[in-house]
């Protein structure tokens, strides 16, 4: 009789397994903020609600697509927990897009990012979390330039900002309650949600010019970079990073927005700014340093 002995795992296999949901929150960070960009570059062909009516719409496409969420079970609690997190993405998004028609990308971020900065505070368990989140805050207020008033920010657009933070913070929070299905119905159900709410703007405003074929091709640009790729990924990581870790570790997204902002669509950084980015990328750094404690 044969004797099957098991080969052990490579060392490397266990730090490859934990790092895993960083990486795909990096990816889902850097993806959105490449196809933020491009749908920014839109906004003078279509307007920024059919902008973000072919991001959500397409994106709902893809991932149904993709994952067939209906050949797997479903209660009905499940149900509304996906109906829930898809209503909190599909008015993050269109609240967000509005909010860029008249602020800089990278500002926008900072503005929206109160919102899952305000989770991580609540689910702070170690002192040395609060200091982490009192640093990722001192870079966001440097990237508002709040003490300019030559660069005063539309009031408008920074309401419908908030508005996306709001909306950001619970989808933080409802995407955690769905955490037990598996990621690719999650995602797909709820982007189809979002995809209900927010189509029939884009419809309303465009009307039969929303379906030229030369504009819908442009619109799949950001509806896989900014839409199904990044919050596909994301389920990964919300799976598997702490919350109040999660929240903080998205302060670096204003920073890589401000340089996609000034890479892609000209928009320039003053030293202050990069400052603020440095900041921001030092409490993410801090966020894997510190472990959470559990309750």
């Amino acid at each position: 009789m044969t004797t099957v002995t098991a080969t052990p795992l490579p060392p490397s296999m266990p730090l490859l397994h934990k790092a895993l949901p960083y990486a795909a929150l990096a990816g889902s960070i850097i993806s959105f903020c490449v196809g933020t960009s491009f749908a920014k570059q839109l906004f003078p062909l279509v307007g920024a609600q059919v902008a973000v009516t072919y991001r959500v719409g397409f994106a709902a496409i893809i991932l149904l697509i993709l994952f067939r969420p209906w050949r797997m079970p479903l209660s009905r609690a499940d149900l509304y927990a996906t109906m829930r997190y898809g209503a909190a993405l599909g008015v993050m998004n269109f609240c967000f897009y509005m909010a860029l028609r008249s602020i800089p990308l990278g500002l926008t971020i900072a503005i929206e990012f109160l919102g899952p900065l305000t989770v991580a505070l609540i689910h702070s368990r170690r002192p040395a979390h609060f200091a982490i989140v009192g640093l990722a805050v001192v870079g966001l207020l440097l990237l508002l330039p709040i003490r300019n008033t030559s660069h005063a920010l539309d009031p408008v657009g920074v309401v419908y900002a908030l508005g996306a933070g709001l909306c950001w913070g619970l989808y933080i929070i409802f995407g955690k309650r769905t955490g037990h299905l598996p990621g690719g119905q999650a995602v797909a159900l709820g982007m189809t949600t979002a995809a209900i709410l927010v189509v029939p703007i884009g419809i309303h405003h465009a009307g039969a010019a929303l379906w030229a074929p030369s504009l819908m091709l442009l619109g799949l640009i950001p509806a896989v970079l900014s839409s199904a790729l990044p919050y596909s990924l994301e389920m990964v990581a919300l799976k598997r990073i702490p919350e109040n870790s999660f929240g903080v570790l998205l302060s670096v997204e204003p920073a890589v927005g401000a340089l996609s902002g000034w890479l892609l669509l000209g928009e320039h950084l003053t030293g202050l700014q990069w400052l603020a980015i440095a900041l921001v990328v030092a409490a993410s750094a801090g966020t894997i340093l510190v472990p959470a404690k559990h309750a």
